[in-house]
């Protein structure tokens, strides 16, 4: 009993169940458009001002290099405190203010506070993926749109538990937002740590990862049914705390997999997943004339090579290094020696800065996930300017659909690299042109725009978050995992800048103030920074589509140009991917 303890406390499934359940309260930054309107009429914010706030969330959530270096240096238990006192000290605060505890500060503070509270979302993040990509390498895709799929589906939860206990101001749900994530992750940060989960491969993996994976979908439609039924029909308040029940038991389920394998299946169906070839693994095996041999080839080999089968291209390659081998031994070519790693194996952030193909998936990702923020962070707003009352609905709809996207981008992604040894940024293509058709629905404002624009929008986005990590582990390695994914994450808020910071919040005034002297309603918009620091004397309101309908029309045709961007990605890493998943279809 006592080893079968000891496996259960090691197991690579109890890690991963215990990072599903700190990310399913770690994306905080998706309730913002629940707690905005709270913040807006409480300090007096005019949309410009709230706008600025979102960007400082945007930046909190994204600025991860701190979590990705103490990743490196601390335990992952230590970085993980950091972000739950992080997270406790920011949004506590702005609780304190909001409700009138604490004097209310300038809105360069406030906005240092929002910063502060979201990046304790960083370490959740970095902690929770490099832990469970390092236990499962050859499940990447799964793993990474699991959890991220969790982080996105925790504003729907959150709003649930919001409503069960029945808090009599809305500002409780910044107390829960401070409060709640910070006490879980406490609870769980000792389990999150990599086990050598490439030891731990048995043949039940395909059937718990299906099972995982119906769970994930029996959650987001309990959910979208829950809220559904909440926002038609008065709900008695012990049904929505059976509702509530039912929720933790859904998220509390997936423990029975490590309680299985640990404590009823046999030891000795273990097996060891063989890893990535490393660099220094690849130049143990060869010398050092070899090595410059083999760069060589790489670039002699013509392009078809790659597409033909694995055989084929193994026995072309061969015999074009063996006439290389000869050629250079009788001095007829001069081989130049490949500086710094290759596609596929281990870069650092540096080595990687001066790679075209991490530019590529930073602009697009700029692009594409940086519109849909604009509209998660403005979705409040934006429901209000369309005539309803109830911006939670919305917000808790785009959680849902945040986390099926994440789920079902890490899933298909992961049949297109495996069955077709295809490149997986292909995938983002498809998801941002779907995005750029949702953003063409908000628009438009037509009836019933708001849900079918939210569907798209939430399902596009969330499968950025689990294409790109993935997609950068495989591209890039995973020594420096943690640095790469933090970089690419900086993406999310310089989008956010300039859609909502700067072209929506400017929009969304101007046609304010036009419906304001229609009405001769006295407004005040600030002209500059410093005075849009200052308190106004009415918050203005815009309504109908017209409030976002350039905004959304701009955002769309970004989205359109984010999908040529991974289309030239996926030509140049069609090599790779055929190198890295050939192989293995054979």
């Amino acid at each position: 009993m006592k080893e079968r303890v000891q496996a259960f406390v090691n197991n690579r499934w109890l890690v991963f169940v215990a990072a599903m359940w700190i990310q399913s309260c770690a994306g905080i930054g998706y309730v913002f458009g629940s707690i905005s309107p709270v913040i807006k009429s409480s300090l007096n914010y005019n949309q410009r001002q709230l706008s600025k706030l979102g960007v400082a969330k945007d930046l909190g959530d994204s600025v991860g290099f701190l979590a990705g270096s103490l990743s490196e240096i601390l335990p992952l238990w230590g970085a993980l405190l950091v972000g739950a006192l992080q997270n406790l000290i920011g949004y506590g605060w702005v609780w304190l203010i909001v409700t009138g505890r604490a004097p209310v500060l300038p809105l360069w503070a406030m906005c240092i506070l929002i910063f502060v509270g979201n990046n304790g979302e960083t370490y959740f993040n970095t902690a929770s993926l490099v832990s469970c990509v390092q236990n499962f390498p050859k499940s990447r895709g799964p793993v990474v749109g699991i959890l991220k799929g969790f982080a996105g589906l925790s504003g729907a939860i959150l709003s649930q538990i919001y409503t069960m206990i029945n808090f009599p101001d809305q500002a409780a749900l910044i107390f829960m937002v401070a409060v709640g994530p910070a006490m879980v992750v406490i609870a769980l940060m000792f389990i999150i740590r990599p086990v050598g989960g490439h030891r731990q491969v048995r043949p039940s993996d395909g059937l718990n990862f299906t099972f995982i994976y119906s769970v994930c979908l029996l959650l987001a439609a309990y959910l979208m049914g829950v809220m559904l039924l909440e926002d038609l029909v008065d709900v008695n308040h012990t049904i929505v705390i059976i509702f509530t029940v039912i929720l933790f038991f859904l998220l509390i389920i997936p423990i029975a997999i490590p309680i299985k394998s640990s404590f009823y299946d046999e030891p000795g169906d273990l097996v060891e997943e063989p890893l990535l070839p490393k660099p220094e693994q690849q130049a143990a095996g060869r010398s050092k004339h070899d090595e410059v041999i083999f760069s060589e080839v790489e670039d002699e080999k013509p392009k078809d090579v790659d597409l033909l089968p694995a055989l084929e291209r193994e026995k072309r390659i061969a015999q074009l290094q063996a006439r290389l081998f000869q050629a250079a031994a009788e001095g007829a070519v001069r081989v130049k020696r490949r500086r710094g790693p290759r596609r596929g194996e281990d870069f650092t952030l540096m080595e990687a800065l001066i790679k075209a193909d991490l530019w590529l998936i930073f602009f697009s990702l700029l692009l594409g996930s940086g519109s849909g923020l604009t509209v998660i962070d403005n979705l409040g707003q934006m429901s209000q300017s369309l005539g309803y009352d109830n911006t939670h609905i919305f917000v808790s709809m785009i959680s849902i659909w945040n986390f099926l996207g994440r789920v079902g981008g890490g899933y298909f992604s992961e049949i297109i690299v495996r069955d077709y040894a295809y490149p997986r940024p292909i995938s983002m293509a498809v998801a941002q042109l779907v995005m750029a058709i949702g953003h063409v629905f908000f628009a438009m404002g037509w009836p019933g725009a708001m849900h079918i624009g939210t569907l798209l929008i939430g399902v596009g986005y969330g499968a950025h978050w689990a294409i790109v990590p993935a997609a950068a582990s495989e591209l890039f390695g995973l020594k420096k995992f943690g640095a790469l994914y933090n970089f690419l994450t900086l993406a999310n808020p310089a989008g956010s800048l300039v859609f909502s910071g700067v072209i929506a919040s400017s929009i969304y005034d101007r046609e304010a103030e036009k419906q304001a002297h229609q009405h001769h309603i006295p407004t005040h918009i600030p002209g500059s920074i410093l005075s849009g620091m200052l308190a106004v004397d009415e918050p203005l309101k815009c309504e109908g589509s017209v409030c976002f309908f350039m905004t959304s029309m701009i955002m769309s045709g970004f989205c359109v140009v984010a999908a040529v961007l991974s289309l030239i990605l996926v030509y140049r890493t069609k090599s790779v991917y055929a190198n890295i998943y050939g192989k293995s279809r054979t």
